[in-house]
């Protein structure tokens, strides 16, 4: 199951216990962890039951053969890794195995673990920025920071850790800053960055450009609809060259192109919804790549959603030392994992059968493990 491939990419993750002390190996303890979360763990109790219910299947492998470390020895070393050296190699792992191509897609975005706060100071929740791949619903990095007003320090940082060759990131009005599209820019990326207040200038800029478009007849740009559940969305875009833009916005990088998304929504009982959305781009655009670009970056959402319903992060209180962000990181891990096996199962029941049974554990392991060792 190349489970060697997995030790040798995360063999830099140091174990901060007296050697003469340790009793389970740290190698033992992450990846049982890891196939424990793949397989529906919600918390320590959880991993320390699934070990022992598949005990005999890990020591096969050669792990856990002095017995099962209680949950609390199993929370006080994951507890202890260091995020940063993790972090690091889980995005070695997924550079070593997803190339992004020209105009693919990666979406930035901040998700509070609301559960992750200290009970001495409830407010004090961790904050994880994630960078995804809408086309191959691949989390490719995250990055904590300390709260959500922190989002706009930690994404550049973020940023910096990632090749963004012939990609094109999108992100949402708070990280619309002139700081952050030169980083995307320095890093071989276009950005694709919603316009709203927090840039008042430039965002009246914007929308006085499209002041003719908004009043005009609305035969012409394409309408594309959508149904869900009743709901009726219908959306037009249109493009313009950023020269129009009547100002000096000099201070945005490469600055190329501005978008309006004009939607109309309707449900069952209630009247015609009308919303525009703006946008910015360093690249070139067509009003279809602009519609693309604007329904892919929603797709961050729906992981967010997996990891809420399926892997109930939200719920997850655990939050002492690095263990919020630690386990952070092995659920999106899990989520890469699980979908890369092409089982035609939802993540629940990918986990549910991951559970009841190694066999199809091993299925999982074998589609993101193999992934590793193409490198």
């Amino acid at each position: 199951m190349h489970i060697e491939t997995f030790k040798a990419h995360f063999q830099p993750v140091e174990d901060t216990r007296q050697s003469a002390k340790v009793t389970y190996p740290l190698f033992d303890v992450l990846f049982g962890t890891l196939c424990a979360v793949i397989a529906g763990a919600k918390g320590w109790f959880d991993i320390r039951e699934y070990l022992l219910g598949q005990h005999e299947w890990f020591v096969e492998q050669g792990m856990f053969e002095g017995g099962v470390p209680a949950d609390d020895t199993i929370a006080r070393i994951i507890s202890s890794i260091k995020p940063e050296l993790f972090r690091e190699c889980f995005l070695q792992w997924m550079q070593s195995v997803h190339q992004l191509t020209d105009g693919e897609l990666v979406a930035i975005d901040g998700k509070t673990l609301r559960g992750s706060y200290s009970r001495e100071d409830r407010n004090a929740t961790i904050h994880m920025v994630s960078a995804y791949s809408s086309a191959n619903k691949l989390v490719l990095g995250q990055l904590k920071t300390d709260s959500k007003s922190n989002e706009i320090t930690a994404i550049p940082e973020l940023l910096r850790m990632l090749d963004l060759r012939g990609a094109l990131v999108s992100i949402d009005a708070i990280a619309c800053q002139t700081k952050i599209a030169k980083t995307i820019v320095a890093q071989g990326g276009d950005y694709f960055l919603a316009v709203k207040g927090n840039q008042s200038t430039l965002s009246k800029a914007v929308q006085n450009a499209f002041s003719a478009q908004r009043t005009a007849d609305l035969e012409g740009n394409k309408l594309e609809t959508e149904i869900h559940h009743g709901r009726v969305e219908s959306r037009r875009c249109y493009v313009l060259n950023a020269e129009v833009l009547d100002g000096d916005f000099s201070r945005w990088a490469e600055l190329n192109t501005i978008a309006m998304v004009e939607s109309y929504r309707t449900e069952k009982g209630k009247s015609v919804q009308l919303g525009y959305r703006y946008y910015i781009s360093s690249k070139k655009m067509t009003a279809e790549q602009v519609a693309k670009a604007a329904r892919e970056h929603w797709a961050i959402e729906s992981m967010h959603w997996v990891l809420d319903v399926s892997m109930q992060e939200d719920a997850c209180q655990i939050y002492k030392d690095n263990a919020a962000e630690n386990l952070a990181c092995l659920r999106h891990m899990s989520l890469n994992m699980l979908r890369a096996e092409p089982t035609k199962l939802s993540i629940a029941g990918k986990q549910r059968r991951c559970w009841m049974k190694t066999e199809h554990l091993e299925k999982v392991l074998i589609a993101g493990i193999s992934s590793m060792a193409k490198n």
